[in-house]
């Protein structure tokens, strides 16, 4: 069942799990009202296992691009297209955010980047990426950092 994600008011739902719960929803909410503003895109999620293909190719351009296997459990994800790119996003049980920035150009940019939710630790698979801090009003403080892509996926 997909959910729209209302940045208006942020809600925990499909993340009650997570011990970060209501900062990584808050995450979620900043990602939505991103897209919204600057795209007029409607960010909507779903279960992880009902999105098991973007899941895979996100967990493919991790292990493929770094050796990285993501130890959290992923529990929404989405995949949509804004103008030429492609994007994709996980949201994991411990707080972590993925998203993958696909130009779908030749020579356009590409990356991967990892946002953690207010309250949690960087994972250890991450611990070789220096995080950058933003605030946000719906995130609180949000701890970022990517890597471009080199390969094609």
């Amino acid at each position: 069942m997909s959910y729209v994600v209302d940045f208006a008011t942020v809600s925990t739902a499909g993340l009650e799990s997570s011990p970060v719960a209501e900062a990584l929803a808050g995450l979620r909410a900043n990602e939505a009202r991103y897209f919204k503003n600057k795209y007029d895109h409607v960010f909507t999620v779903e279960p992880a296992d009902q999105a098991k293909a973007t899941v895979d190719w996100v967990h493919d351009i991790l292990a493929k691009e770094r050796g990285l296997v993501i130890a959290s459990r992923p529990l929404e994800a989405t995949a949509f297209q804004v103008e030429n790119i492609r994007m994709a996003y996980v949201f994991y049980e411990n707080g972590l955010s993925i998203n993958v920035m696909y130009t779908i150009d030749d020579g356009g940019k590409r990356a991967v980047g990892f946002k953690l939710s207010d309250g949690m630790e960087v994972p250890e698979e991450l611990g070789a990426f220096k995080f950058a801090r933003q605030k946000s009003k719906l995130a609180g403080t949000i701890r970022g950092s990517y890597f471009v892509i080199k390969g094609e996926h």
